[in-house]
């Protein structure tokens, strides 16, 4: 595999080979594109033209410790590929300008300027409902217009899926897994220690995590949260779809909810978002509830932190408000 890097003659070379760049045409600069976690992400810039190149590594880029399959940028290119035909979805997203699979590297339109919707951890942000409506309908949008059975080749992704199950729903509730809670925030770890060693609360985090690995019938983008949803002087686009696969709409939807409660939102524009989504798809609100829990237990609690500004109190009460919410629904 060849890895890229930010060497202009090199990356240069690279892409005149690819034919993504024309033969007269030259890098005029090279810029990272967002802050995301996954994959090692240029933009760039002939004077003429922007690009996005995304390549998939073995690892996670922000953490090179984390082992990732290597071929993901391949499942999200397949996404891309299934979703074409569906107007408000293409519309949305970025088109794909090419796909070197042996090297797992993808070029894609640049959205351009904009940013994404991770703001709102900030205190005392809150999103537009338009904009919250749009989010909502583009995932209410994929979630009725794909099933498993109707299309040649459904997009299952193991091994991402695994990577997710891990961290999602076994990471957390582990006593030694080497993240010290206090460093985050102190007083934390003595919370997070009530969760390891929880038996009730662990088995029935088991269970959903066997949904989660269980093959559904719905599309989903498979990790949409505020880093997922860019603002752009062209509207709402959706990105980095590379955790996709048929699965549960719940899990979907309980992962926004989550999001959304952690950036402390007020509920009422929660409950319109939910009620939203179910003038458009069908949800099952307990199995959402659910997930909705899950999410926030792993984010507190787990690995891939998020830039909350909620206080010790807040994390308190979302994570027992969670847990009573595991342990009540059967």
């Amino acid at each position: 595999m060849k890895k890229l890097s930010k060497d202009l003659v090199d990356l240069q070379n690279y892409l005149r080979q690819q034919g993504w760049l024309k033969p007269h045409e030259q890098i005029a600069s090279v810029a990272v594109p967002g802050e995301g976690n996954m994959n090692f992400t240029l933009r760039i810039d002939t004077g003429q033209e922007t690009f996005i190149i995304k390549q998939s590594r073995d690892y996670v880029e922000k953490y090179p410790q984390v082992a990732a399959p290597q071929e993901r940028v391949l499942r999200e290119a397949e996404f891309y590929e299934l979703i074409k035909t569906e107007p408000l979805l293409n519309r949305m997203m970025p088109t794909i300008i090419g796909l070197d699979k042996a090297n797992s590297v993808m070029a894609m339109e640049d959205l351009g300027t904009g940013s994404d919707y991770t703001y709102l951890y900030k205190k005392g942000n809150t999103i537009d409902e338009q904009e919250l409506f749009d989010i909502i309908t583009f995932v209410a949008t994929l979630h009725r217009s794909f099933d498993s059975n109707s299309v040649a080749s459904p997009l299952q992704n193991r091994k991402m899926r695994a990577l997710n199950h891990e961290h999602i729903f076994l990471y957390p509730y582990l006593s030694n897994n080497g993240l010290d809670l206090d460093q985050i925030l102190p007083g934390l770890k003595k919370i997070g220690t009530s969760f390891s060693k929880d038996a009730v609360l662990k088995s029935k985090v088991e269970q959903l995590g066997k949904d989660y690995l269980a093959d559904g019938n719905t599309l989903l983008h498979g990790d949409y949260f505020p880093g997922s949803w860019l603002k752009t002087a062209n509207g709402i686009k959706i990105i980095d779809p590379e955790f996709c696969f048929f699965g549960f709409p719940e899990f979907e939807m309980g992962v926004t909810i989550a999001h959304l409660k952690m950036a402390d939102q007020p509920q009422k524009l929660i409950d319109n978002a939910l009620v939203h989504y179910q003038t458009l798809a069908k949800l099952d609100n307990d199995l959402c509830a659910k997930f909705t829990a899950i999410e926030i237990i792993r984010r507190l609690l787990g690995l891939a932190q998020l830039p909350l500004e909620i206080n010790l109190t807040k994390r308190r009460e979302l994570l027992e408000i969670s847990r009573e919410c595991l342990l009540r629904n059967p």
